[in-house]
């Protein structure tokens, strides 16, 4: 899937919306990304196609999808039903409990057996990074290997220094770290239409301010 065809779902969707947000961090962004904003069948397809094929193209298609609770399980089960139904691959399906149940199965974790299976593990963006490492962690207590992160968009932000989340990201795990669209494609595809020439030059001065690169996906 072509980043402007994704860009396009995403705003039609209502996942990408432009405007004034204040981030958890405090800070005032001109744009909001949210996968949960995607609430039926026909968006979890497009979502679950656009991820399958970004599996795909990863160095290492895994055995299990591995989905950090909340928003990355939707996303997990989407791919993996795409996967199935038109590549032809069965890949497992797995997430985590915010609280592990303490009776029945028991334990953190639901789905496909994570010991000794490579893993990927999906989200929509890397903030701060915790619910991954989290879900890192998880996978390598239960006796899994990740082997690559896939979120949706790279905001492509600086951290500290000249690093962003998702280079920080791939320093801290050792793992490839990739994302379908990054924030430079959202104003490539933006530039394309009149319509959007506001928050287009908003979004441009947001990058300049905040030390935005562009960066191989």
């Amino acid at each position: 899937m072509g980043s402007n065809v994704f860009v396009k779902q995403m705003i039609q969707s209502n996942v990408l919306q432009f405007g004034e947000f204040v981030l958890k961090s405090g800070v005032k962004s001109p744009y909001f990304f949210n996968l949960g904003a995607i609430n039926d069948g026909s968006g979890l397809e497009e979502l679950g196609t656009a991820y399958a094929s970004a599996v795909l193209e990863l160095p290492t298609v895994p055995e299990v999808l591995f989905g950090p609770a909340y928003k990355g399980i939707p996303i997990a089960v989407a791919a993996s039903l795409v996967l199935a139904r038109d590549h032809g691959r069965s890949i497992g399906v797995a997430f985590n409990r915010k609280e592990p149940k303490l009776h029945g199965e028991e334990g953190s974790l639901v789905g496909h057996a994570i010991e000794g299976s490579s893993v990927v593990i999906v989200d929509d963006v890397i903030t701060a990074g915790t619910a991954v490492t989290e879900a890192f962690d998880l996978v390598e207590r239960a006796g899994g290997k990740t082997v690559a992160v896939l979120v949706a968009l790279d905001r492509q932000e600086r951290l500290s220094g000249a690093v962003t989340a998702v280079e920080a990201m791939r320093q801290r795990l050792g793992v490839p770290v990739k994302s379908i669209v990054t924030l430079e494609d959202v104003t490539n595809y933006l530039s394309t239409d009149a319509q959007y020439a506001s928050a287009l030059a908003t979004l441009l001065s947001y990058q300049k301010q905040f030390g935005l690169v562009s960066k191989e996906r």
